[in-house]
């Protein structure tokens, strides 16, 4: 017997030489396609419960990414971030990307690492208490690891010798990981030790102007939590530790929400609300409208400070004005809990037992599914799913192609799902076998025809399981669009299965191969 390590060009070289006696080791054989038999994502759903640390569940979006595999604890208030999980974050990191370049921020990265001579200038270092994380190197300086950067930033600034007004303002931001040493981290990635934050820093020549820019940033905000299809109310908050004179927070509302919010009962038309710590204790009337103020439980996803000279007059931050004078700069600083924002909208969008990504950041948006078992629920990571036929049970499950497409929420479908498309071939010795050519084919397919769903479908090749099985993967993990191959694919008039899920909502589809790849072009993605 000879043993050759090879590309699968050169395999198909030697099988056309008719080779004789040659063995490949399968792991050197990949074809490119995303096949669910090849990703690593221990699931625990069927058994009920996760295995290893983390089995403590306070809330839904905590239970649901630990059983899916999403996520998992390594320890107190840190986790590791999982496949589908971690592209659902990179999409959201795009998102986000966008909507701070159409405000002409320009993205840096600045060292956790920060010297702790810089927070004793402003006396973070003594207010912040024990939520700092704090440590020495070997020559005894100080040092924590920064929850935020408005030191570091401002001394970046400062250090620039003769910056002229006509440079101004600067927008600086990162997408990095912070740490805060929570005294009891709890809800998975809602309230954790470590978290990825996007924090912005900005650099004006007056207050007018800073508040500009503080309004531009808040629309910014606005736009990103439009695009997820997330309901978001804007509240009053106290700046607390960070300082400045004004500060708005972004929250979801939701029962797990650790805190109250006063909302004006004509939210949508007098849009004031107010978290509340932020406003008088007897405060019961909006100052608004004088409408009546309601109390709601929210879950903190973003917040926008104008900071004023406070940072600016420590390290002399400063400009040349137009007349060639020496004048500090007006500060803003403003934070999106990547991470946050990734649980919270599983949180609230998700129902008791499955996944539901808001429409953009589904890492997948198609799941292909040869049809076996009827099935729904499909926006999980991953939003189109197909399934190669088997023997149909149920209903709906023999059709050609079944895509069961759920955008959560959100405008479009699964903007930031994990993936948008998961193929599930037929399973194998099943009837509708001859039918698994067409689940490859269709993976090939859809990204020819529509570019934008490049590496956005997922193949589930498992094809020792079930269809019904490997569907009700597709239902918990949310994928936006599924896909299910059945007995109708091989039939004279060949039909797919289109199944499209929003929310709580499911439409089945039974389409043409073109009408199929009409209904995809509208699924956005980042």
């Amino acid at each position: 017997m000879r043993v050759f390590i090879c590309t699968s060009v050169q395999l198909l070289a030697l099988l056309n030489r008719e080779v004789a006696h040659t063995c490949v080791l399968r792991r050197y054989l990949h074809d490119g396609k995303l096949r669910v038999s090849n990703m690593f994502q221990p699931m625990s759903t069927r058994q009920g419960k996760v295995s290893g640390k983390g089995k403590e569940f306070t809330c839904k979006s905590q239970r649901l990414m630990l059983q899916t595999g999403l996520i998992r604890q390594a320890h107190p208030g840190a986790f590791h971030l999982m496949g589908p999980a971690l592209r659902a974050v990179e999409k959201l990191v795009r998102l986000v990307d966008q909507e701070m370049a159409a405000i002409g921020g320009q993205k840096v990265e600045m060292p956790t690492l920060t010297p702790g001579e810089l927070w004793k200038a402003t006396d973070r270092w003594d207010t912040m208490g024990t939520e700092l994380f704090k440590l020495q190197d070997r020559h005894k300086a100080d040092y924590c690891l920064g929850p935020t950067h408005e030191e570091a930033v401002t001394e970046i600034v400062a250090a620039q010798s003769n910056l002229s007004y006509k440079q101004l303002p600067i927008k600086l931001y990162q997408i990095t990981r912070k740490f805060r040493d929570e005294r009891r981290p709890r809800f998975g990635l809602l309230r954790g030790r470590e978290f990825l934050m996007k924090d912005l820093y900005t650099f004006d020549t007056s207050e007018d102007t800073a508040r500009e820019t503080y309004e531009g940033v808040s629309q910014a905000y606005s736009r990103v939590f439009n695009r997820l299809g997330l309901d978001y109310v804007k509240v009053e908050a106290d700046p607390g530790d960070i300082g400045g004179s004004l500060s708005h927070e972004y929250h979801l509302p939701a029962e797990v929400g650790e805190d109250q919010l006063l909302v004006c009962s004509e939210y949508v038309g007098c849009s004031f609300g107010a978290n509340k710590e932020a406003i008088a204790a007897d405060q019961s009337s909006c100052p608004s409208c004088s409408g009546a103020l309601s109390l709601t439980q929210g879950i903190e996803v973003g917040h926008t400070f104008y900071l004023g000279t406070k940072y600016s007059a420590v390290f002399n931050a400063s400009f040349l004005n137009n007349k060639g004078q020496p004048q500090l700069c007006e500060m803003g600083c403003y934070g999106l809990g990547m991470t946050r924002i990734l649980a919270a909208a599983v949180e609230v969008l998700s129902l008791a037992d499955q996944i539901r990504w808001p429409g953009v950041i589904a890492p997948y948006q198609v799941y292909i599914i040869p049809p076996k078992a009827v099935g729904s629920g499909v926006i999980a990571p991953y939003q189109v799913y197909i399934i190669p036929p088997k023997v149909c049970i149920g209903v709906g499950v023999i059709a050609p192609y079944q895509v069961y497409i759920i955008p959560p929420k959100a405008v479009g479908s699964g903007v930031i799902a994990p993936y948008q498309v998961y193929i599930i071939p037929p399973k194998k010795g099943s009837k509708e076998e001859a039918a698994a050519q067409l689940a490859e084919d269709l993976y090939d397919i859809i990204p020819q025809q529509l570019p934008h769903l490049k590496g956005e479908v997922l193949l589930d090749d498992r094809s020792h399981m079930t269809i019904g099985k490997r569907l009700k993967d597709a239902n918990v993990l949310g994928y936006p669009y599924v896909i299910v191959v059945g007995k109708q694919v091989l039939e004279e008039e060949q039909r797919f299965e289109l199944i499209h899920q929003t929310g709580k909502q499911t439409q089945t589809h039974h389409v043409s191969r073109e009408e199929l790849l009409q209904l995809l072009s509208n699924c956005v993605t980042i």
